[in-house]
């Protein structure tokens, strides 16, 4: 249950490329409207084959609680830049670093949040420091790695984009039926052809390494634990990603606060962004 709403970032947003001290990286950046007092930024992190288009429903009602929020594409997504076909540049540690380098360009101590894919990249960059960080938020992200379901679908695209170019894999997926469901690009937010220009932002490096993360993630709940900051763990009342049990006990292990968002399944921000928003500003204002 995906909203089929208008992509335009909202009126007081700008998109344009943060400068950071690891390159150029493209983020819709929306401040908090006057009269509102700025109680923090929040930087997001999209999940794998997404975009920062997917948190486009979160800007406003977090902006009128008085969170900035910047909302980015990581390297070699959408329309961050990245190298085509060398996947060492998109390694765990390279993405932590970029993330990293984005909260200081935007203004540390920020409040950190990652969907899926996101959400471990996120608890990379704590683990390598998390001074730049006054929370981490993990929406729809798990413990370790996907469920072997999605495992199947992710290895499918992997297999494919080393033996055919994105355009040639585009036209199969779309032959296959809806992309999301044939392990094509999450629909997100937009109408079609949203999806293709997304699809063909992607470099197929970065799909390849991250996707490939994704399989093999290792459980680090233990690590993350010991890191003194406080913690959120988001999902919907679904998810075939990572189990919504599974979710729990992470929650748990890491003594973080659980939000269940009633009506969504994997992408909550997308799905109910009204109390996604609520749940994430009632978290940052107790911090």
């Amino acid at each position: 249950m995906t909203a089929h709403a208008p992509l335009a970032p909202p009126a007081p947003a700008r998109a344009y490329r943060l400068t950071t001290a690891r390159g150029d990286f493209a983020v819709v950046d929306c401040p908090v409207p006057d009269g509102v007092e700025q109680r923090g930024v929040a930087l997001l992190l999209p999940g794998f084959t997404g975009s920062k288009e997917d948190f486009t429903l979160l800007h406003t009602p977090l902006t009128a609680r008085g969170y900035r929020t910047v909302a980015v594409d990581g390297r070699g997504q959408y329309e961050s830049d990245g190298p085509a076909d060398d996947e060492s540049a998109y390694a765990r540690i390279e993405l932590a670093r970029d993330v990293l380098a984005q909260a200081v360009a935007v203004g540390a101590p920020v409040h950190l949040v990652g969907h899926s894919l996101g959400g471990q990249i996120a608890r990379a960059a704590v683990l390598l420091d998390h001074s730049p960080f006054r929370s981490l938020t993990l929406i729809s992200s798990g413990p370790a790695q996907i469920s072997a379901a999605q495992q199947e679908r992710v290895k499918l695209l992997r297999d494919a984009l080393t033996v055919m170019t994105m355009a040639e894999l585009w036209e199969a997926i779309l032959a296959m039926g809806p992309p999301e469901e044939v392990g094509g690009p999450a629909r997100g937010l937009g109408g079609p052809d949203q999806l293709r220009r997304r699809w063909f932002g992607n470099k197929p490096a970065q799909l390849i390494a991250t996707g490939h993360q994704l399989c093999t993630e290792p459980d680090r709940v233990a690590e993350l634990a010991a890191v003194p900051l406080p913690f959120h763990v988001v999902s919907g009342e679904k998810d075939d990603t990572w189990p919504v049990p599974l979710l729990d006990e992470m929650a748990l292990r890491l003594g973080a606060r659980r939000t269940v968002v009633p009506g969504a399944e994997h992408s909550p921000n997308a799905d109910r962004p009204q109390p996604t928003a609520a749940a994430l500003a009632d978290f940052w204002d107790e911090v």
